[in-house]
C-alpha cells in the first residue's frame, strides 16, 4: 500500500466521514446500559417479572394440560420467546421452582440451604401451580406484544393480582444500577392490602424461608441505605454443644461450617469439631473445645462466621421504562391497586358477556315464540331474509339495552330446525333468569368494587396461605463487642527492663491470655500510661510496672497511686479511671516535672481500696516515720488529676498493710427481654445488685432452672425464660406446673441446694407437655384459681404456703385441686411494687394461663391448646 491510499490530504472521503470512537462510545454504552435495565436485571412493578421470568411463565401456560412437563421442554418452548442461551432460562426456572409459589416441581430441584443444585433439565418436571393459574393470567386482560423475531406475541406485562414482587423478592445487577427485594411473608402481603383497601397503613418486614432471626430496626422500609441482620438460630445442647437450627438468608449450611472452620484457623473462636446432620431440618452441630463457655462461643459465632450476616435491601422497580426507587410498602399499596383495577376490568368484561348473553337469549325466544323464523320462507334474496326479521324485532327493540346489529340477525339464521322444535319456553325462562341473577351480583360487585377486592384477598388467604406462616422471627439484637467475645488465641507475654510487649516474645514473662484483637494497657515508672494495640511485638518503654488487656469504658476498674513528685519531692496519691483513650498516645499520671516516678500502684478490676504503710526515711524531719493510710479516704477522680499529698517527707518505701473492699457498691444488673440479655444501662427489669460471688437464678417454661453468675456475656432464651432474680439459697421457690403425664396441676415449695453453674435442672416431670405454670419466691406467695366445677367457673384466692410445705426440689408436690383448672393467676404481693428494685420479679407482673372450654384430658388435644404466658 502507498503512502497516498493512507494521506487523509489526498482525498480519502471514508476517513474524513468516520464517527469518532468517543461518540459511538457514549451512544451504545446509554443503549446497552438501558437495555440490561429495561429487559434483564430489574423488574417490572406491575407483575413483579424479570423479562426471562415472564417469558417462562407464559411458556409454562401454553404448555399447561394440567400433567408435569420436562424442564428441557419448557425451556425449548422459552426459547422462543427469550433471545438468549438455555442456561439463563434454566436458571431463572429453577430459581422459580425453589421459591415454591408459582411452579409446583417433581425431582431433584436442590435446596436453598445447603447449596445443592438442581439435576440436569432433562431429569426434573415442573407445571405451573393453582395459585399460579388463578392470580397470574387473563388474555382479556393482558397487554400483548410481538416477540423478539415477531414470529409470536407474547406479554408486555401478565395481569396479576396479588404482590408477587414482594412474596418472591428479586436480586439484579445492572449497568450503573442494582435491586435488591427481600421475600416478605405471603399472608402478611394480602393481610397488608386489605389494610391499604381500608385506608390503613402497612409495615411490611421481610420473611425468609430459611428461617432464622432478623432485626429489622433499620430496615428502612427496603429502601437504599436501609440495613437488616439476620442470626442463625443457636441452641445450647450442653455444655460443650451448640445446635444451629436455623441459618441466616443468602447463605448455605456449607458457606456457615467453611465460616466456623475459618474462624477456628485464625483463632477467633475455639472449637473441637464441626458436623453437619442437615436432613429435613437444618442441624449443624458445634462441639466446643475444653473450658470454652458456650454464650461467649454463641457470641463468637455471630461476630465472625457467616452464622450472622448484614443485608442491604435497595427495592428499585421499573414504572413506565424508568427504573424507581420505592419502598416496599408503596409497592404493595401500587400492587394493590393495580389489583382493584384488575378486578374492576374483569368484572366490566363480565358483564358485558352477560349482556350479550341475555341480549341473545331474549332475541332467541322472540324469534322463535313469535315464529319470526317462517315469515323468511317465502324470502328469495339474502338481503330479504334479513330485513323479514329486523321487522319482526322491531316491536322489541326499544327493550334492549343496544341496537340490534346485522351480526345478531345473522346469528338468528343459524339456529337449526332442531333447537326451533325442541325449544323450552321454561328452560329459557329459568336460564336468562340466572344470567340476570349473575349480572346484578357482578352490578353490585362493581359498586362495591373495595369489599370485593378485600374479599378477594380474603379468599386467596383461605385457599393458599396454609403452611406459609412467618418463618423468620423478629428479634432486636444487642451490639457484640469482637474484642470482648474473641476467643484468647494469644498469650500476652513482657520484657519490663527492655520496654518490650506481645504476643511474640515466648522467652519472657507471661502476663495473660488474650485475642489478638484486644488493646493493652501499659503503665511505667515514670508516671507514663499508654493504650497500644497487641503486636507480635511492640516497644512501649522501658521500665513496666503494671500492663494488661484494655477494656474501654470499664468504671469498675480503679488504679491506686503514689507517685513522687520531682519538683517538690512529695510524695501524691491518687485513685483514677481510664475510660477512653487515643491509641498510642502518652498520657502522664504525674505532674510531669523532671524526676517524678511512681512509688506504688495497683489495678483493682472492682474499686478496691487498700491500706498501705508508708516509711519514710530515716534522715528525714518527721516525728513519725511509719504511718498507714487507707485508699479510701480519697475520692477516684481522672486519670489527669493530680492527686492529693501523702507526705512532704522523703518515702524510703510503701508496702502493702491490708487488702480493701469494692468502695463502689455492688453492680445493678438488669435483664433486658427484648435481647435476652443482661446490661448495666437499666434496660429492662432490675435483677439486683450484686458483688463478687453473687448468682442469678433463672427458671424456664420447660420446668427447669439454671444458676450463672452475673457476667453481661451471659444469653438467656427469652422464649423459653419465665422469671430471673438474684440468686438467695434461703429463698424458697414456690411453683404450680402442669404434668403431662397424668395431665393435672400440681403444687410444690423446695429450695435450691444444687451449686452447680450453668447447668439446667428439671424440678418437674420430663414429659415433653408438661410445662411450668406459675413460679415465685416470695415469702407468702398467693395464686387465684379458676375451677370448673359442673357448669360453673369457680375462682378462689389460696396461699401457696398453705397448701404444701417445702420439700426436695425433686419432689411431685401435691396436686393443685381435684376439679378441672381453667386458668391459674399469680396475686401480686401487696407490700411491695412488682417494678421496685426490692422485687424480683423481673421477667413480669402476673402469670396467667388459658385451656380449652372442654376441659383437660381429650386425647391430649387440650394440652395442646394450653396458651402459657407472661402479661
Amino acid at each position: 500500500m502507498s503512502d497516498n491510499d493512507t494521506n487523509p490530504e489526498n482525498g480519502d472521503k471514508s476517513l474524513h466521514d468516520s464517527i469518532p470512537v468517543t461518540g459511538m462510545y457514549k451512544d451504545w454504552f446509554l443503549d446497552y446500559a438501558s437495555y440490561v435495565i429495561l429487559e434483564r436485571a430489574v423488574p417490572a412493578i406491575e407483575d413483579g417479572f424479570k423479562p426471562v421470568q415472564r417469558r417462562i411463565l407464559h411458556a409454562m401456560k401454553e404448555m399447561d394440560d394440567g400433567r408435569f412437563n420436562k424442564v428441557a421442554n419448557i425451556i425449548g418452548q422459552s426459547m422462543q420467546y427469550h433471545p438468549h442461551g438455555d442456561a439463563s432460562i434454566g436458571d431463572a426456572i429453577v430459581n422459580l421452582g425453589q421459591k415454591d409459589l408459582l411452579i409446583e416441581t417433581q425431582g431433584n430441584w436442590g435446596d436453598v440451604r445447603t447449596g445443592d443444585g438442581a439435576a440436569a433439565a432433562r431429569y426434573i418436571e415442573a407445571r405451573l401451580s393453582k395459585f399460579a393459574l388463578e392470580v397470574v393470567f387473563n388474555p382479556q386482560t393482558t397487554e400483548w406484544q410481538l416477540s423478539y423475531d415477531g414470529r409470536k406475541k407474547e406479554p408486555v406485562t401478565l395481569p396479576v393480582k396479588f404482590p408477587l414482587l414482594l412474596a418472591q423478592g428479586v436480586e439484579g445487577i445492572a449497568v450503573g444500577l442494582s435491586t435488591k427485594i427481600l421475600p416478605h411473608n405471603f399472608c402478611e402481603l394480602i393481610e397488608g392490602s386489605i389494610q391499604i383497601l381500608k385506608g390503613k397503613k402497612t409495615n411490611l418486614l421481610p420473611d425468609f424461608n430459611t428461617g432464622g432471626l432478623a432485626d429489622f430496626s433499620e430496615y428502612n422500609e427496603g429502601l437504599r441505605g436501609g440495613r437488616i441482620k439476620v442470626r442463625a438460630r443457636i441452641e445450647e445442647e450442653d455444655n460443650k454443644t451448640l445446635l444451629i437450627k436455623d441459618i441466616p438468608y443468602g447463605t448455605t449450611t456449607n458457606s456457615v461450617i467453611e465460616s466456623i472452620i475459618k474462624a477456628n484457623d485464625k483463632g477467633k473462636i475455639k472449637i473441637k469439631k464441626v458436623v453437619d446432620n442437615t436432613a429435613k431440618d437444618v442441624e449443624i452441630q458445634v462441639q466446643l473445645a475444653p473450658g470454652q463457655s458456650p454464650n461467649m462461643t454463641i457470641d463468637a459465632l455471630y461476630a465472625f462466621t457467616d452464622c450472622e450476616v448484614s443485608i442491604s435491601p435497595n427495592a428499585c422497580v421499573i414504572i413506565d421504562e424508568k427504573p424507581v426507587f420505592l419502598t416496599v410498602n408503596q409497592i404493595l399499596a401500587y400492587n394493590t391497586r393495580q389489583t382493584k383495577a384488575l378486578l374492576n376490568r374483569e368484572l366490566e368484561i363480565r358483564k358485558g358477556e352477560l349482556m350479550e348473553k341475555l341480549l341473545f337469549s331474549s332475541l332467541e325466544k322472540i324469534f322463535i315464540e313469535n315464529r319470526i323464523y317462517r315469515d323468511i320462507e317465502e324470502c328469495e334474496t339474502w338481503e330479504a331474509v334479513i330485513a323479514t326479521i329486523d321487522r319482526g324485532l322491531d316491536p322489541f327493540k326499544p327493550d334492549f339495552y343496544r341496537e340490534i346489529t346485522r351480526d345478531d340477525i345473522v346469528r338468528l339464521t343459524e339456529i337449526k330446525i332442531k333447537r326451533i322444535s325442541k325449544f323450552d319456553t321454561f328452560k329459557a325462562d329459568e336460564l336468562m333468569r340466572k344470567l340476570q341473577e349473575e349480572l346484578e351480583e357482578v352490578n353490585h360487585h362493581l359498586e362495591n368494587l373495595t369489599d370485593y377486592a378485600i374479599q378477594y384477598y380474603k379468599n386467596l388467604l383461605s385457599k393458599y396461605g396454609k403452611g406459609r406462616e412467618r418463618k423468620t422471627e423478629i428479634r432486636t439484637f444487642d451490639t457484640i463487642s469482637a474484642n470482648v467475645v474473641a476467643a484468647n488465641n494469644a498469650k500476652l507475654c513482657i520484657n519490663r527492663a527492655d520496654g518490650f510487649i506481645g504476643y511474640g516474645l515466648k522467652k519472657d514473662e507471661f502476663i495473660c491470655d488474650c485475642s489478638d484483637l484486644d488493646d493493652i494497657i501499659v503503665f511505667r515508672k515514670d508516671g507514663i500510661c499508654l493504650v497500644t494495640k497487641i503486636q507480635d511485638k511492640v516497644f512501649v518503654g522501658k521500665d513496666i510496672i503494671h500492663a494488661a488487656v484494655f477494656r474501654k469504658g470499664d468504671e469498675r476498674m480503679v488504679y491506686n497511686l503514689v507517685y513522687l513528685e520531682g519538683a517538690s519531692g512529695r510524695a501524691m496519691i491518687k485513685r483514677f479511671q481510664v475510660l477512653s483513650v487515643t491509641r498510642d498516645r502518652e498520657y502522664v499520671l504525674t505532674k510531669g516535672t523532671k524526676g517524678s516516678r511512681v512509688l506504688y500502684f495497683t489495678a483493682n478490676a472492682n474499686g478496691e481500696a487498700e491500706i498501705i504503710t508508708v516509711y519514710l526515711t530515716a534522715g528525714s524531719k518527721a516525728r513519725v516515720k511509719v504511718f498507714d493510710f487507707d485508699f479510701k479516704d480519697i475520692e477516684i477522680k481522672g486519670r489527669g488529676a493530680q492527686g492529693n499529698i501523702l507526705t512532704k517527707y522523703p518515702v524510703r518505701k510503701i508496702q502493702l498493710k491490708m487488702e480493701g473492699v469494692s468502695t463502689l457498691g455492688g453492680l445493678d444488673i438488669y435483664y433486658d427481654p427484648a435481647v435476652g440479655r443482661l446490661n448495666t444501662d437499666e434496660r429492662g427489669k432490675w435483677v439486683g445488685n450484686f458483688l463478687g460471688e453473687d448468682k442469678i437464678v433463672a427458671f424456664f417454661k420447660d420446668g427447669s432452672y439454671e444458676l450463672t453468675n452475673f457476667e453481661l456475656t451471659n444469653r438467656y432464651d427469652q422464649e423459653n425464660l419465665q422469671h430471673i432474680e438474684k440468686f438467695d439459697p434461703e429463698k424458697v421457690v414456690s411453683a404450680i406446673y402442669f404434668d403431662g403425664v397424668s395431665k393435672n396441676h400440681y403444687v410444690k415449695r423446695f429450695l435450691i441446694e444444687t451449686s452447680t453453674l450453668n447447668k439446667k435442672f428439671n424440678f418437674i416431670s420430663d414429659h415433653k407437655k408438661s410445662r411450668l405454670t406459675v413460679v415465685t419466691t416470695e415469702e407468702q406467695p398467693q395464686v387465684k384459681v379458676k375451677l370448673q366445677k359442673g357448669k360453673e367457673v369457680e375462682e378462689n384466692v389460696y396461699d401457696m404456703d398453705i397448701l404444701i410445705d417445702v420439700k426436695g426440689w425433686r419432689a411431685v408436690g401435691n396436686r393443685l385441686s381435684t376439679h378441672t383448672v381453667k386458668a391459674v393467676e399469680l396475686v401480686a404481693s401487696p407490700k411491695k411494687k412488682r417494678d421496685s428494685p426490692e422485687n424480683n420479679l423481673s421477667v413480669g407482673s402476673t402469670v396467667k394461663f388459658d385451656l380449652k372450654k372442654k376441659g383437660e384430658g381429650d386425647d391430649g388435644e387440650d394440652e395442646d391448646k394450653e396458651q402459657l404466658g407472661l402479661f
